[in-house]
């Protein structure tokens, strides 16, 4: 574990700092919290009560060791957050002592399978931590103080069911019944209220007030006047019976106890805290997975032997086997070996992506088939899973602008509402002079207030949608982006690599009479191969494919800057490249190829011409190719209120005919990357909220211009820096999915704000004109956070 003081150098060098609170048990501890350390001089602060996390900016004068120091004047608990360390530059394996040799035949054998078989053991261990996070069912009672409460709820409720009932049904209620109610409920409100009386203690002697302080009291207050009619009054009398009331109707004060709301609301409390903590624990399970899902250590090449080392003592640069099943311990490239790599964990993409030498690969994704060796280009909190992790949680962490409403409320919420059983109390004798139905409506006042609804209201919303998009594939940046979705109408999308692949393809083919289609593929894609250009590229792979044969090798080669390539090929003196190369070289073409060449410039596509030995041969249609998904992606946009737009720096055609493909009507072409901000701009002008998808370098400005800007996880740092909306996965379709997610997690968070102020606005007046009995108030008091809970899991479904 980091020492404060490593915590406090880091912490100097960027003055913010992440801090974990303990002790807060509702969000008016959030509330006190966050106004301590506002009030420090130079500290920004904000307390999530969900996440028990605060976020911090403080000034050169303010030590991390203060800001501790003033959480812990509070009454809290703080502790810096860990951050992964940089790994250790890995030294060299140290000399093993000779083992005994097992017969010759058999030692090499043997060794390679018992290294096989660790290798994989140790991968198995990994991926069943990770499974523990992802597959299997949660165990929510994993944590210590989760567990602790389970036990003290368990023990509190076996002890007060018999005192409700008793106090429920009178036929249940026998000679001096109300002394063995004393017996069971007695260790219920001392040892099972425990935390709720330690808590008002330690906030007492800080001069506070918290939901904890309302039912210690309520709960004390009913022992304590069931302690003085047992004792002092007539209760404790053989033969005494008294009915349950659903409201504040009892008779007389000192033949009146309420052991069962003491008991009852305990035990009621105690459970709405267990189900609310399983549930928070829930909400944020799949932060805890994504951040369980890399491997735990990896075999690194060492001078051609593989040594197998933790994860952590990798360094950009090492080379490293992963076996077929194995994860691949951080992102790199592919330097031996081919294979399909399973990213779902990732990017939600279900399909295998093939991966060879010079491919990108990411750290926790699967190897699935062939041994791969791989070159580490990112470790540690560089690399893509770290990067997603961080991204989550600080969505987590932050506060939308509907919570700040219910934070100030929060803040005051204890006091009012003590203020409020005060002047019930006071009311009731004044009005009815009875002494019993005003005590017994201000603690279902002190009972029923929830301020904890309010401050879980948008955190827990927050969690499970943010851990939602985490698992979809979508990184939602700040809850703040959250409202801007619902804002927007126009949808700007860039065409290459977003409605596009960005990767120029051999579409379709056209031949000249008496030739064949494999002629012209492999005479132009031996010629191709040869060639650097993207559009050679497009054609050779092109033909490699259709034909699936070896392409033959050209005698010679040469190229011609701007028209294309010629060379011989199995004796055939071809040409390669645009209408022009044909003409120069006196070529004729036929009128059916020439409408050929006519056709595809007016569909948007370069035409590649094909002659050898003097004659035209064929016309080769190449294009950006459009991605399968991005049409149904236009219609799922117009779906949801947004008008498109197609903005693009290729020419005209080519951007029209893309448009018509997809279904876009409006279209920005030949815009320079400079000029984009001005289209986004003059959007804006026209009072559109415009959000904006691009992947590349020339659409950062644009991401950041627009309302909302969503980067291609396929794309540039830059572009997705920019961005609000991070897509881990290049397919059009998660963008739609991110708007709609954002969109369900802040109507969520609407409807749970809703509940939470109209429960509090109900349930008050209830209270306070004795329609409940405070035993009711306390079930309805525990109830009312785990709905909230409970509603913002819905997102967890999400599909």
């Amino acid at each position: 574990m980091h020492s404060t003081a490593e915590a406090e150098a880091r912490a100097a060098e960027d003055s913010t700092a992440e801090l974990t609170i303990g002790g807060m048990t509702c969000a008016s501890c959030a509330a006190r919290v966050e106004k301590k350390l506002n009030r420090m001089d130079g500290v920004t602060a904000t307390v999530n009560y969900a996440t028990e996390k605060a976020k911090v900016a403080f000034g050169p004068g303010t030590g991390l060791a203060d800001l501790i120091a003033t959480v812990e004047k509070t009454g809290y608990t703080a502790q810096p957050v860990r951050r992964p360390e940089p790994p250790a530059p890995t030294p060299p394996p140290l000399p093993q002592p000779p083992l005994p040799q097992p017969p010759a035949t058999a030692t090499a054998g043997a060794r390679a399978d018992a290294d096989d078989r660790a290798a994989h053991r140790a991968d198995a261990d990994t991926s069943a931590g990770a499974d523990a996070d992802t597959g299997a069912p949660e165990q929510p009672d994993a944590d210590p103080a989760l567990a602790s409460l389970r036990q003290r709820l368990i023990v509190s409720a076996l002890l007060a069911a018999p005192v409700v009932l008793l106090a429920m049904v009178p036929a249940l209620q026998f000679d001096n019944w109300q002394w063995l109610s004393l017996t069971l409920a007695a260790p219920v409100v001392v040892w099972g209220g425990l935390p709720f009386h330690r808590a008002t203690w330690t906030n007492l002697r800080h001069g506070a007030a918290t939901m904890d302080t309302l039912v210690s009291i309520g709960t004390l207050a009913a022992f304590g006047w069931s302690l003085w009619a047992l004792f002092l009054g007539d209760a404790g009398m053989t033969g005494m019976r008294h009915g349950f009331d659903f409201t504040v109707s009892r008779d007389g004060a000192s033949s009146t106890i309420y052991l069962e709301v003491a008991a009852g609301v305990v035990t009621f409390i105690l459970l709405g805290r267990y189900l609310e903590a399983r549930s928070k624990r829930k909400a944020g399970s799949a932060l805890r997975a994504l951040m369980h899902l890399g491997a735990r250590d990896v075999s690194v090449l060492r001078d051609g032997t593989e040594v197998r080392i933790p994860v952590a003592r990798l360094a950009v640069g090492d080379r490293f086997v992963v076996r077929p099943g194995e994860k691949i311990a951080t992102d790199g490239t592919v330097v031996k070996g081919a294979s399909a790599v399973d990213a779902s964990m990732l990017t939600g993409e279900s399909v295998p992506v093939e991966a060879g030498v010079g491919d990108p690969v990411t750290g926790a994704t699967v190897n699935t088939s062939g041994r791969l060796v791989v070159e580490a280009t990112r470790i540690g909190a560089d690399t893509q899973l770290a990067r997603m992790a961080k991204l989550v949680e600080d969505a987590q962490n932050g506060k939308a602008e509907v919570q700040r409403l219910a934070d100030r409320i929060s803040a005051v919420f204890v006091p009012v509402v003590l203020l409020i059983a005060l002047v019930t109390l006071i009311a009731w004798l004044l009005v009815t002079d009875d002494a019993t139905a005003a005590f017994t409506a201000a603690v279902a006042v002190l009972i029923i207030a929830c301020p904890c609804a309010l401050g879980l209201a948008t955190p827990t919303a927050l969690m499970v949608g943010t851990g939602r998009g985490a698992q979809l594939g979508i990184l939602i940046k700040g809850p703040e982006v959250l409202e801007t979705t619902r804002r927007v109408d126009t949808i700007v999308l860039d065409k290459t690599g977003t409605v596009t692949t960005g990767r120029m393809t051999l579409l379709d083919i056209h031949t000249a009479d008496n030739t064949t289609e494999t002629d012209v593929l492999r005479l132009a894609g031996a010629l191709e191969h040869s060639s650097e250009h993207p559009i050679a590229q497009a054609v050779a792979a092109g033909a490699a494919e259709r034909t699936g044969a070896p392409l033959p090798t050209p005698e010679d080669f040469t190229n011609i800057a701007g028209l294309g390539v010629q060379g011989t090929v199995e004796g055939h003196a071809v040409l390669v490249g645009r209408p022009r190369l044909l003409a120069d070289a006196g070529v004729d073409v036929p009128e059916a190829l020439s409408g050929a060449v006519a056709d595809a410039a007016a569909e948007g596509r370069t035409a590649v011409m094909v002659a050898w030995d003097g004659k035209a041969r064929g016309v080769l249609a190449v294009a950006d190719r459009i991605k399968d998904s991005s049409a149904e992606a236009v219609a799922g946009f117009r779906a949801l209120g947004l008008h498109p737009v197609l903005l693009t720096g290729d020419n005209r055609a080519v951007a029209e005919a893309v448009a018509r493909a997809v279904g876009i009507d409006e279209v920005h072409a030949e815009v320079l990357p400079e000029e984009k901000v001005h289209v986004i701009e003059g959007l804006r002008a026209r009072g559109r909220s415009v959000a904006m998808v691009g992947d590349g370098v020339n659409d950062a400005a644009a991401l950041a211009t627009a309302d909302l800007g969503l980067a291609m996880g396929t794309g540039t740092d830059a572009a997705i820096e920019a961005s609000d909306l991070t897509l881990v996965r290049g397919d059009l379709k998660v963008a739609v999915d991110a708007i709609r997610l954002s969109r369900r997690t802040l109507t969520t968070i609407k409807g749970n704000l809703f509940w939470a102020f109209g429960y509090n606005t109900a349930a008050l007046p209830l209270a306070a004109f004795g329609l409940l009995n405070p035993m009711i108030a306390g079930a309805a008091m525990a109830f009312s956070s785990v709905f909230v809970v409970t509603n913002s899991l819905r997102l967890r479904a999400f599909t």
